[in-house]
């Protein structure tokens, strides 16, 4: 998925959970979430997806470790 099309779904998402609805219609799929909280996962998910995308892949994390050799 583009940038452009998760930016859009997060959005979609985001208006029907601040609407109360439950029932979101993207690209012509039609997805009734059971409770606020799988929306909530949802809206979740794509914002990691979207950070991940504007930075341009994974994350790199290094680990240091030091002792005294004793």
């Amino acid at each position: 998925m583009t940038l452009q099309e998760l930016t859009a779904q997060r959005d979609a998402l985001l208006a029907a959970r601040f609407r109360g609805l439950r029932t979101v219609e993207i690209d012509g799929r039609r997805v009734t979430y059971a409770a606020d909280t799988e929306m909530a996962a949802a809206i979740t998910d794509l914002e990691r997806r979207i950070a991940a995308a504007e930075e341009g892949g994974r994350k790199r994390r290094i680990l240091t470790s030091a002792s005294k050799g004793l």
